[in-house]
């Protein structure tokens, strides 16, 4: 099988860079599986988990914040606005994240697109911290 290189990188530390055989990725319009010689493409990614295979068959996990993805046929790198391993995130963190957006939409001085956002972001959210607990 085919790989390619592959860079999750997040405002704070570049947290993977290696060559790769597939990776799963939350974009926003539905899963993505990425594997060499993707065609070029660009999207948002909504909070989810990056699955990550490498070229030597270990899986890692991510937990990702949203971003963009840029992905060409010999690699792709995913910009995050947050991500950590899924070892080092607990409940405690997707809690205080999914109150300070409840919080925020409870402030309501907000236009109806950026209110549709937030409730979306926070449906994503409560649905992350399910799959995260049970992982």
């Amino acid at each position: 099988m085919a790989d390619f290189n592959f860079e999750l990188v997040s405002p704070e530390r570049l947290l993977l860079s290696e060559r790769v055989s597939e990776v799963v990725i939350p974009a926003t319009e539905g899963e993505m599986t990425v594997m060499a010689n993707h065609a070029p493409t660009m999207t948002t990614i909504k909070p989810g988990v990056v699955t990550v295979k490498a070229a030597d068959g270990k899986v890692s996990r991510y937990v990702v914040f949203g971003g963009f993805a840029d992905i060409l046929p010999t690699g792709c790198t995913l910009l995050a606005e947050s991500a950590v391993p899924v070892g080092e995130l607990d409940r405690a963190a997707i809690d205080k994240r999914i109150e300070a957006t409840k919080a925020e939409l409870v402030e309501g001085s907000h236009g109806d697109e950026h209110k549709t956002r937030l409730e979306q972001f926070l449906a994503e959210l409560t649905q992350l911290n399910g799959i995260v607990v049970a992982a």
